[in-house]
């Protein structure tokens, strides 16, 4: 598997073959998005909502985009922030790691998730936090067994659903 960041173009646009792929991505994982509410229609994700998703979770600007290819596929995505809102908080977040739905327990997300620590730890970054969903339990076990440890409870910044707040030492 490799990563390749996400580059925007000019306008922030994205070439309509790679919406395409990101789509099926975004689609292929139905039941998070039901839990998440982020999609109106968790059956029915559109091109231009992935974008605008995309665009959001991007404004950030130490956010970045990478994608993940297994032979040429797109097989996952992560977004990560260097530097949280809160500037109390010292640590990146990983904001998102998502795996083709096809492929989930081949451990594929183990692998995006240590080619993303291993990005933050060759960049001197200490440790690394990401927030699960309180009503995603399958998500915390995941998160949990790869050694992330629950610091925290509170609602997300962004739709102030209930999360735990997950921290690893790099």
């Amino acid at each position: 598997m490799i990563l390749e960041p996400l580059s925007l173009g000019p306008e922030r646009e994205l070439p309509g073959e790679l919406l395409t792929e990101l789509t099926a991505l975004y689609a292929s994982n139905r039941d998070f998005h039901e839990l998440s509410g982020e999609f109106p229609d968790p059956d029915d994700i559109r091109p231009e909502q992935v974008a605008a998703a995309l665009a959001e979770d991007s404004a950030d600007p130490s956010a970045e985009v990478l994608l993940a290819r297994s032979e040429g596929r797109l097989v996952g995505l992560a977004i990560t922030l260097g530097h949280h809102p809160d500037p109390a908080d010292p640590d990146p977040w990983i904001g998102l790691l998502m795996v083709d739905a096809s492929a989930h327990r081949r451990g594929l997300g183990r692998r995006l998730a240590a080619l993303v620590e291993d990005r933050f730890r060759a960049s001197g970054r200490t440790a690394l936090r990401l927030a699960v969903l309180e009503n995603n339990p399958g998500a915390l076990a995941f998160w949990t067994t790869l050694g992330y440890e629950v610091i925290d409870r509170r609602k997300d910044r962004q739709l102030g659903r209930p999360c735990a707040v997950l921290r690893k030492e790099l």
